[in-house]
Formats: C-alpha cells, structure tokens, sequence
C-alpha cells in the first residue's frame, strides 16, 4: 500500500452570519488518510464536497454511493451522513459549507434533494476552481469575500442545474414548455429595449422558424404578437402612472423609437389613441403630457 499525507485547510468568512439571506460559513480542502471517516452525524448546514481525486463512500439516511474524482456530494441540513475514503485510494475533497433563508430554494433549483444528493461533473467543471477560489477570497480576509463567495456559490448552483435539472424532464413536451418559458422571460426581461425576435432565437440558440411555431402552439400568439402585446401593456401602464412623459417617450420605455409606429399599434389593441387614453385615465388634477 502506498504512502499517503494527510493534509487539511479551512477558511472562514470573515462576514459573521446573523441574517444575511444566503450565507457560505467557510470552505477547506483535505487529502485525508486511508479509511478516514466522518459521522455518522447531523449538520445545520448546508455541505458541498467536490472529489478531486481518489475514491470513497456518502452514505445518506437513503442508500450509499461509490464516488470518485469529478463527483460532488451535497449534505442537507438535519441529515444523518457518514462519509468514507477508499482503502487504497483516499479521496482528496474541497468542500464549502452554506446556510441562511434562501439557501433551501436555492438547492432546490439546483436539483439537489436528499433522495439526490450527487452530482457527477464532467471534464472542465468549474465547481473546483470555485471552491478554491472561495477559499482565497477568505484567506484575503477582506469584507468584500461575503459577495466574492457569494458569486462562487452561484456558479457552483448554476452548474449542479444545469445538469441535474435537465436530466428529470419528463419528454420532449417538458422541453417545449421550458423554452417557451424561456422566451416569455426573454421578452419580460427586454421589451423596453429595441429587441427582435431574430435576437431572441440568437440567444436562445433555436432556430426562429421552430421557435415561432412552439411558441404559438403554447400561448396562442406568434412571439411578434406577443412582444407588441406586453409592449403596449406596459405603455397603458405608463400613460396611466406618469403622466409627466410625453407619448414619444413612452414608445421609447417600452422599445419602440418610432413614435407614429407605437400610436398606430396602441391605437389597433387598445380601440384609441395613447393621448385618449391617457385623457380618459387621467385622475382628477393632473395635467396631461405636452404633445410632441
């Protein structure tokens, strides 16, 4: 059997946790000793272990994994654990540990649960460099390593979804729905700036032609449709609620330069136009907006 050196670190945040929402506590990286074990034992935290290297054993209060270099486990809070290294090749781990209100939602979207606690990584992962990285923002015991570990966090969840979350889509219906989803988003997030469908598709790496034909199956509207749809909803808001600004302003808030364009589209969704609307909604004492 070969020799091996026990070896183990850990750093703390420098930020004491008291309220904070969503709060990593420390992060350290071991290579333990052959048979090391920990637990069997309950945490009030949330664990994340990342296996570099060697081979061993989680067992959660479920069943056992044999894990190995590249694997992740996550440790939920309240869970009696035991972990384990190989006899012939003890695993060399980093590790973060992490708690507060959001952290529950958070594991959630990652798609950890205590039925699924694992996570197999593939080549590239970015969820070592991160530990590390975690682990130097602390060791630089500066206040600002809070966020810094707090953006690591993140990356690491990012990438846990994006895999585990994937793999529990029922079919290719699922898939659809979660696209359309992702359009719906797409446009929530950027109808107020002068956006196409084109750049949509781009960025969601589809081609329009299918996007435009899941889309309409799901909702009804072709994406066109609906993009000028929220666009005037959100400009029936603003005609309502500021009346400081003038129609032409409005058209550009919502994505639309052109002023004449956005009164003809207001003018066929809503039977009128802005400035009668905003007239007939205006609230007793307000001046209306000068035209333009």
């Amino acid at each position: 059997m070969m020799e091996h050196t026990y070896t183990y670190a850990v750093a703390s945040n420098p930020v004491y946790y008291e309220t904070q929402s969503l709060h990593v506590l420390f992060s350290g990286e071991s290579q333990t000793l052959p048979l090391h074990q920990a637990g069997p034992k309950i945490y009030d935290y949330y664990l994340l272990h990342y296996i570099e290297s060697g081979s061993g054993v989680f067992r959660s209060e479920n069943r056992a994994y044999a894990l190995g270099a590249g694997d992740c486990f996550l440790i939920h809070p309240g869970q009696l654990v035991s972990y384990i290294s190989d006899r012939d090749q003890p695993w060399r781990y980093r590790w973060a540990a992490f708690t507060g209100s959001e952290s529950d939602t958070l594991v959630l979207k990652a798609g950890f649960t205590p039925q699924v606690p694992v996570l197999s990584t593939g080549e590239g992962s970015a969820i070592p460099g991160a530990l590390a990285g975690m682990m130097q923002a602390f060791y630089a015991n500066q206040e600002s390593a809070h966020l810094t570990s707090l953006g690591y966090l993140y990356l690491i969840v990012g990438e846990a979804a994006g895999q585990l979350t994937a793999t529990r889509l029922p079919g290719a219906e699922s898939q659809v729905k979660r696209t359309v989803k992702q359009m719906i988003h797409y446009m929530a997030a950027q109808y107020a700036h002068p956006v196409s469908i084109e750049q949509m598709c781009g960025s969601l790496g589809y081609n329009r032609a299918y996007l435009s034909r899941i889309f309409k199956q799901e909702t009804g509207l072709s994406p066109v449709t609906y993009l000028l749809k929220l666009r005037i909803e959100k400009s029936r808001q603003l005609l309502r609620e500021r009346p400081e600004l003038s129609v032409e302003q409005v058209a550009a808030s919502v994505g639309l330069t052109d002023a004449l364009y956005f009164s003809r589209q207001f003018k066929r969704f809503c039977g009128q136009s802005p400035t009668a609307y905003r007239s007939a909604t205006a609230r007793p004492g307000e001046k209306p907006a000068p035209r333009e």
